[in-house]
């Protein structure tokens, strides 16, 4: 790699750092062809990304971010996942871990926050935006339902009354 596509590397992966909501480290421990395009499909549908990214370039990269303190998590062969919802690459790389052992969690952030292991996999427990917002326009649509159905309930009571009236007089 010659210095043009390092510092490529470097303003991409400073990129990630400054969009991300959160960010997962993992240590690759020979996963298979099929298995790394297995997550990077996993990683892509959620709107995530995954790059395996040099340890010393990932460096340069975190400063002036806010992912200035996970630079001790990159030692190894290290990926990086990153996410603007702060949930979703955690949910994919958590998921997957659970079906290899070719993958190692090592750590992460969100924000200024530092992660370790169990930080990431409690995030991937979190419900993502998209079904934060779906609860939260569930609760806001449940009172007008009600109103509406307690509104047109009286009418509906009394119209089966008088037609309960009505067949009783046709008999």
């Amino acid at each position: 790699m010659d210095r043009s596509q390092k510092a490529e590397s470097v303003a991409y992966l400073n990129e990630i750092f400054s969009e991300a909501g959160a960010v997962v480290i993992t240590r690759n421990l020979g996963m298979t062809v099929a298995q790394s395009t297995a997550l990077r499909t996993k990683i892509r549908e959620a709107g995530a990304t995954y790059k395996v990214a040099k340890n010393r370039l990932a460096k340069l990269a975190i400063q002036g971010t806010a992912y200035e303190g996970i630079g001790d998590l990159f030692t190894g062969p290290t990926a990086v996942a990153a996410s603007a919802d702060p949930v979703a690459a955690a949910k994919v790389i958590v998921e997957f871990a659970k079906t290899t052992d070719k993958i190692e969690i090592l750590g992460g952030g969100m924000g200024s926050q530092v992660l370790d292991a169990d930080g990431i996999k409690a995030l991937a427990t979190m419900p993502s935006l998209d079904e934060l917002r779906a609860k939260l326009i569930g609760l806001i649509q449940a009172p007008a339902t009600k109103i509406a159905q307690l509104t047109t309930a009286p009418a509906a009571k009394l119209a089966r009354v008088f037609n309960a009236y009505a067949e009783k007089d046709a008999a």
